[in-house]
């Protein structure tokens, strides 16, 4: 079974820069790996996905801004955010998925077979 614990959320004003973590624990080789974000009364919205061999999805909002990246070593998913906007402000969530298409992820977050407990990040203006 696979867990995924969020953290490194944090109240920060525009323009400055956050640094997420997602640990996974358990069996997670053949998965995609992704960020996710939402508002209350929002749908959950895919910000970032990976795929096993490292080919990164942004999306349009977040593109030149975000990064994500992995550390297999540290069984840890990383989203670096710099630039951030009052926009940004949402839950983020890290997420995994078996197989298919690493786009059609980001656009389908219902897909996600596995999700963390979420980290708070609040950008003020």
């Amino acid at each position: 079974q696979m867990h995924l614990e969020e953290s490194g959320g944090d109240s920060v004003q525009a323009g400055g820069s956050l640094n997420l973590s997602c640990i996974i624990s358990g069996h997670y080789s053949g998965y995609y790996m992704g960020w996710f974000r939402q508002l209350p009364g929002k749908d959950r919205e895919g910000v970032a996905t990976i795929s096993i061999g490292g080919t990164p999805k942004y999306a349009d909002s977040v593109k030149g801004r975000f990064t994500i990246s992995r550390d297999l070593t540290k069984n840890t998913l990383y989203l670096q955010m710099n630039s951030l906007k009052p926009e940004d402000t949402a839950m983020y969530y890290c997420g995994t998925k078996r197989g298919g298409d690493l786009m059609a992820w980001m656009l389908n977050p219902w897909e996600t077979q596995n999700w963390g407990q979420g980290t708070q990040v609040t950008v003020s203006s």
